[in-house]
């Protein structure tokens, strides 16, 4: 059999020809979005390198990365479908932007299409980006490690991945440690008891604090020129059992600013009990009647 013969072998009025032609240009089409899509990527990633944009920092080249890599996507399944007999509407629909639109509304719920828009928010708004250490409503508490269009997936302090809808996000409180200034005050308070010398109590507190390697001097040069203490520590609270002292102090960071505090706790009552400082606790007298 010829070549001419073979091509117009024909099968429920299709030719050999014809099916050939068709799954030709298919490969072309997906070599060529693939192309588009990879040298896209390399697009970004040079841009982030050379960090020329102020603007495109990781969390929006990121996000914008990827409505270009759907986009190419849909215009690839766009072309694709041109090559079907019937479907030529649909494609040329799909390309002017209508198809778009409707795609995305029978093929996304309103949860969805608000993770986009809050995603956007998020992105341009720069609440937070990749790599900050963040605390939603008190209780998330950990680095943002993604962004995506639906939702953002913070890493915890136990290192568990936490997924959170990006329209929930924006409705939500966040506390961010690495926007501005990363100094941060450790607030350390402890109780003594009525009898306790309050100055005597105060100041072995402000040497334990003192000690720590983490601890930082927030003070401006006309504060120290005046003399005033490195650790402020105050009377707060007269309570039922016990007065409560209470001592700012600075760390670097967040989480030094954790682990000062933590080590201070410590300290603090090892030295309190050698020196006679009672930190009070509640009890309860038993009186058994015969």
């Amino acid at each position: 059999m010829n070549p001419h013969d073979f091509f117009n072998i024909t099968v429920f009025d299709i030719t050999a020809k014809h099916v050939i032609t068709f799954f030709v240009k298919a490969f072309f089409i997906y070599a060529i979005t693939q192309i588009a899509v990879s040298f896209t990527k390399y697009l970004f990633r040079r841009s982030q390198k050379r960090k020329k944009v102020a603007f495109l920092d990781k969390t929006t080249v990121g996000f914008i990365q990827r409505i270009v890599v759907y986009a190419l996507y849909i215009v690839g399944a766009a072309i694709f479908l041109s090559l079907i007999p019937g479907m030529e509407k649909v494609s040329s629909s799909i390309l002017a932007g209508a198809g778009i639109m409707a795609m995305a509304i029978g093929f996304a719920s309103q949860e969805a299409l608000s993770n986009i828009i809050g995603g956007m928010f998020i992105v341009f708004a720069k609440p937070f980006r990749i790599g900050d250490s963040i605390k939603i409503d008190e209780i998330v508490n950990g680095t943002v490690s993604e962004i995506t269009l639906r939702h953002t997936i913070i890493r915890s302090l136990d290192n568990r991945m936490i997924i959170i809808p990006n329209s929930k996000i924006n409705s939500s409180t966040i506390v961010n440690s690495t926007i501005g200034e990363q100094e941060t005050c450790s607030f350390v308070e402890v109780g003594v008891s009525y009898d306790t010398d309050l100055n005597k109590a105060i100041d072995v507190m402000r040497e334990e604090i003192m000690r720590h390697p983490m601890l930082i001097d927030r003070r401006a040069p006309e504060e120290k020129q005046a003399g005033t203490p490195q650790v402020i520590i105050r009377v707060v609270e007269l309570g039922n059992s016990a007065i409560t002292l209470k001592a700012w102090a600075w760390a670097a960071n967040a989480g030094n600013a954790f682990v000062l505090k933590c080590d201070l706790l410590k300290s603090i009552k090892e030295r309190f009990d050698k020196e006679n400082i009672e930190i009070p606790y509640p009890y309860n007298n038993v009186i058994v009647k015969k």
